[in-house]
């Protein structure tokens, strides 16, 4: 039976060629309202007109798509080249958005297209980082760029690990383009993106008051380029998705740590942005034993979701603004129930939490055959798609092992599960005492006290991670120590939120008086 797991991470990959109308497709011909778009989409570029471009990348391309190009690609960059002057920078922009609506729209992709769309990037990126490029691009346009960049890499490494059913066609093709997304090339352009643009010192000297990065929103007023700054910023991100697909989750934050998540960003303005960077660095601490950041960074963006996401529902990312909301309602179910700290979420979110898996974490605080199903069923479904980075052996006999690296991280993960059996009942007899013999808990435990000694310490270990500045942090609710052979107790006390209650109250006193307010009075 196919697992959670075997669902795309995004839109199905596509077809250019074959099936349907696309088999009348001639890339040569250009309907007018094509030619329209292409010269004022290219006017607007020119004239660094960003509004208007946003609203073209956003509303225009979606609405020619949905009309003329449902289920067929774009016409070809050389049939619109009369209509922009020839412009090469332009032509590769049109092109990325002409691979990408293939992606989306389209099925299958053979890895020839896939070679393709990986040298117009190459091409793109490497104008960007050793040209010229005088233009101001909006922000949503440059991180769908980084995003697409890295779900193609994704892609053609879950393609070409698909060995199993393959023509001998499309094993002769994947030996042809094989340095196509090699993920050292990968890797090397968002780093160079990251290093050229000095992303880095710029948000460092912005703590100084020295720069204006994030008060523009990354856009340069004084008649310059934001292209090569928010690539590189939003490179950052990217880099984090793409250590947590290979599973190198230390390097993911070391790249993602110029960015303060704790203030607004350039990576909030953009949904798609803000919902990759908190959910690959959620996933990243969940792995790595951070259980606090990841539960506070959950509870912060879902609580976001829950409050802003009705005003992104004719947005084209909302379907998968709503998938990732209920991956990551999974996720927090798993770190809360390794490590509780309920002071840490908010009540609405809490709530939702509760109605969606509440079950499932009374299950998981047992830590038997039934939880370790239920934390195996919700990684599955809330983990990002992992691939392997290295190319096949195309040798007979071929088989599929695109799910080998899944494999690998859940089997890790339910590695440290288990070994955490033990560690709920302590959490659960402690909780009950202020002080405890050894001897005495050892009873209740039904074990040796040696056998306890080696679980208390092995709870004070899984308890405690290594934080981004090598500081050692506790992820533990309370604490305790042995003296004398009677274990102490010492348990956190949570903050009281008074400004939240009171809050609370004011916007219901004045919702009270708005109401009032509409009542006419005889």
């Amino acid at each position: 039976m196919a697992s959670a797991y075997d669902r795309e991470d995004g839109l199905a990959p596509p077809q250019p060629h074959g099936g349907g109308p696309a088999d009348a497709y001639d890339p040569n011909y250009v309907p007018d309202s094509v030619k329209t778009f292409v010269v004022h989409l290219y006017r607007h570029i020119r004239d660094k007109n960003v509004y208007e471009i946003n609203q073209m990348y956003e509303g225009g391309f979606q609405r020619l798509s949905d009309r003329l190009f449902r289920d067929s690609p774009w016409p070809s960059a050389e049939a619109v080249a009369p209509y922009c002057d020839g412009d090469h920078v332009f032509l590769l922009l049109y092109r990325e958005l002409w691979y990408r609506h293939a992606y989306a729209r389209l099925s299958p992709l053979t890895a020839s297209y896939r070679s393709e769309s990986w040298n117009n990037y190459c091409d793109l990126f490497s104008v960007v980082l050793h040209g010229v490029v005088n233009m101001q691009l909006p922000n949503q346009w440059l991180w769908d760029m980084v995003d697409e960049f890295v779900y193609q890499f994704q892609s053609f490494c879950q393609y070409r690990a698909k060995l199993k059913n393959k023509t001998e066609d499309e094993l002769q093709q994947l030996k042809q383009f094989d340095k196509a997304w090699n993920v050292y090339g990968v890797l090397n352009y968002l780093q160079a993106l990251v290093e050229k643009s000095m992303i880095a010192q710029i948000l460092e000297r912005e703590k100084e008051g020295l720069e204006q990065f994030t008060a523009t929103d990354g856009y340069d007023y004084q008649g310059g380029s934001n292209v090569l700054k928010v690539l590189g910023y939003y490179s950052m991100i990217g880099l984090l998705r793409i250590h947590c697909l290979l599973g190198d989750y230390h390097t993911g934050l070391k790249c993602l740590a110029p960015i303060n998540l704790n203030q607004q960003g350039v990576y909030t303005i953009v949904i798609g942005s803000h919902i990759s960077t908190i959910y690959h660095y959620g996933f990243a601490n969940l792995m790595m034993r951070r259980y606090v950041d990841a539960t506070k960074e959950f509870n912060k963006i879902l609580l976001y979701i829950l409050k802003y996401k009705q005003y992104h529902q004719k947005s084209p990312q909302y379907d998968q603004i709503l998938k990732k909301n209920e991956q990551m309602y999974a996720l927090l179910a798993i770190s809360l129930s390794l490590c509780p700290q309920n002071r840490l979420i908010d009540e609405n979110v809490s709530t939702q939490l509760k109605e969606k898996y509440n079950d499932k974490m009374t299950k998981m605080q047992r830590f038997d055959e039934e939880a370790y199903a239920a934390y195996d069923e919700l990684f599955s479904y809330a983990c990002p798609k992992f691939i392997t980075p290295s190319p096949p052996v195309l040798d007979q006999p071929l088989t599929n092992y695109n799910q080998d690296a899944y494999r690998l991280q859940l089997k890790l993960f339910l590695y440290e599960v288990k070994q955490q059996q033990l560690l709920s009942g302590i959490r659960s007899y402690l909780k009950l005492y202020s002080a405890i013999t050894i001897t005495k808990l050892a009873q209740y435990m039904e074990m040796d006290e040696a056998t306890l000694r080696s679980i208390l310490l092995t709870y004070k270990h899984k308890m405690h991670a290594v934080d981004n500045n090598g500081k050692i942090v506790s992820s533990a609710d309370f604490d305790f120590y042995i003296n004398e052979d009677v274990i102490h107790v010492v348990e956190s006390k949570s903050a009281k939120r008074h400004g939240d209650y009171f809050l609370r109250q004011i916007l219901k006193f004045e919702e009270t008086m708005a109401e009032l307010e509409k009542v006419q009075l005889d």
